[in-house]
């Protein structure tokens, strides 16, 4: 399961690098080319969604299935093993939480972008007829 969490990390990483890079002023000569990219990887990037509800799905049932250790006839490895499973579960929620926020603000800037450099091009064609 742990290579599951992998991929999601990295999609998620991928996604923050291209919204940084969409967003950063100066970086104009490459924009275009950084949008192309963008826009083409967003239909692949959709499949994190049904993929983060695969993941979460695993978390509820982990929890729901997991021993409690609420009582005093649990042995400290035994409360130290349960404490842990309970971070992993809230990590991996986080990282669920961002690779989805991470796609949705991919998928608004770049629409924006995208947007702007239209409006750009009209303003520069009504310039020109002036």
């Amino acid at each position: 399961m742990a290579l599951e969490w992998v991929v999601l990390g990295y999609a998620a990483g991928a996604e923050a690098i291209m919204l940084l890079l969409l967003t950063l002023p100066g970086l104009d000569p490459i924009r275009k080319g950084l949008i192309t990219v963008t826009r083409s990887l967003l239909k692949p990037f959709l499949s994190i969604v049904p993929f983060c509800l695969f993941l979460l799905m695993d978390i509820y049932w982990k929890y729901e299935t997991r021993p409690s250790c609420e009582s005093d006839n649990c042995s400290p490895s035994e409360y130290l093993r349960h404490q842990k499973s309970i971070m992993k579960s809230q990590r991996n929620a986080l990282l669920i939480a961002a690779a989805l926020v991470f796609y949705w603000l991919l998928y608004s800037v770049t629409g924006l972008v995208v947007r702007l450099d239209l409006l750009n091009k009209r303003l520069e064609k009504l310039k020109a007829r002036d």
